[in-house]
């Protein structure tokens, strides 16, 4: 199973997590929003993740946070999708995600601004 945790009440993030096709690798694909009190989320940020600063996803017992999550998300996706494809274009290569991803996150808090909801905050 793969696990991603993410903000559900960003739309960069909800389109992103929903539009990958990553059951076709990946069988069971569990989303969870990180605004949602749970567990699992309450776990990852005991352990140190800031889940303001990155997404995580889970995968063969191993944590992979922001643009190393998104590189595992681009190996995982369907490459049949024109989006997919594209993705694992940029992604799959990690410097490229790693210089993306401070990109995305400030795309994320404009998004997060402009709704009016605040940052994610450790529960």
């Amino acid at each position: 199973m793969l696990l991603i945790l993410y903000d559900g009440e960003c739309p960069f993030c909800s389109l992103y997590v929903n539009r990958l096709r990553l059951e076709a690798h990946c069988g069971e694909v569990r989303l969870i929003n990180a605004r949602h009190d749970d567990p699992i989320i309450a776990s990852y940020w005991q352990q140190g993740y800031d889940l303001d600063e990155g997404m995580i996803a889970v995968w063969d017992d191993h944590a992979y946070y922001g643009a190393d999550a998104i590189h595992l998300l681009a190996r995982l996706a369907d490459p049949s999708d024109v989006f997919n494809r594209w993705h694992g274009v940029l992604m799959k290569r990690p410097g490229v995600a790693r210089w993306l991803y401070p990109i995305f996150k400030r795309a994320r808090r404009l998004a997060l601004a402009f709704k009016g909801s605040g940052p994610l905050v450790r529960r």
